[in-house]
């Protein structure tokens, strides 16, 4: 009889049975969210915060694509929730490619806006997802549901974009 810890494949954020009490399309952003969480904490720890602002090869630096998940997933569910950007938002946006934050505090603004956006998304999931949002001043057409897939889509696009970078530092660091 084997002592060894049995080590359990990792399991992703939809096959873990959570946030069952939300309907399926709110449940699949909310596991979009808790997966780009995991995914950039693994792929950023030891990192040090110049390499975080670095762009290796002319690529967009790992600061930037965090405010931005950060900050477009607020936008987004804006709009989702009929709203216009707020003249904080838009000056916001405007500072996502500038700063000196730590990777702790850029960490930290990901981490805030995925906690503010899993009340956000809990209760849209509940509205008509074919309902009409326009996004943005010229009001270009989507739904509440595309508003909502996008928020999943666009993060993971970044969070993709974020692996690469870390590989491509930690790969140039010989």
């Amino acid at each position: 009889m084997s002592t060894s810890p049995v080590h359990l494949p990792y399991i992703e954020p939809w096959l873990r049975g959570t946030h069952a009490e939300v309907p399926a399309v709110g449940r699949a952003v909310l596991h979009a969210l808790d997966l780009a969480l995991e995914d950039i904490t693994k792929w950023t720890t030891g990192l040090t915060d110049a390499e975080v602002h670095a762009q290796p090869h002319g690529l967009p630096s790992i600061a930037f694509h965090l405010k931005h998940m950060a900050r477009s997933t607020d936008r987004l569910l804006s709009y989702a929730e009929g709203k216009q950007l707020s003249a904080e938002q838009l000056a916001a946006l405007k500072t996502e490619q500038a700063g000196e934050e730590t990777l702790a505090e850029l960490m930290a603004e990901v981490e805030t806006s995925v906690n503010n956006a899993a009340g956000r998304v809990r209760k849209l999931a509940l509205a008509d997802f074919d309902a009409f949002r326009g996004v943005g001043r010229k009001q270009l057409p989507t739904s509440i549901g595309g508003a909502l897939i996008h928020v999943a889509d666009h993060t993971q696009r970044h969070v993709g974009q974020v692996v690469t970078t870390a590989k491509v530092l930690k790969a140039l660091r010989g």
